[in-house]
């Protein structure tokens, strides 16, 4: 059952995101079976907006919640909030999943 996660960073935080970005990225390729995407959130211009989505393979809310508490991001103190939704896949590259 998918579920989306999406995190907002503290206000100036952008020096703790920069500064534990490869062990969040290391987190990311350990539980990549779990992740069906994922990635920042970006201003138009491409500048970091302070946040990320996590589209997660996961049977419950509990195991959703463990994946983003287990992230070097949220263990630092990052994330301001974090917000866990189930999601209905419709399209998956390119494919219908109805």
């Amino acid at each position: 059952m998918p579920f989306m996660i999406e995190t907002f960073d503290r206000t100036g935080s952008l020096d703790i995101r920069k500064a534990h970005r490869a062990e969040h990225l290391a987190y990311l390729d350990q539980i990549r079976h779990r992740l069906l995407a994922c990635g920042a959130k970006l201003n138009d211009d491409g500048s970091d907006a302070g946040g990320g989505l996590y589209l997660v393979d996961v049977d419950t809310r509990a195991e959703a919640e463990a994946l983003i508490r287990a992230d070097p991001f949220h263990k630092v103190g990052l994330f301001e909030r974090v917000e866990i939704r189930r999601w209905r896949k419709a399209y998956l590259d390119g494919r219908s999943c109805l």
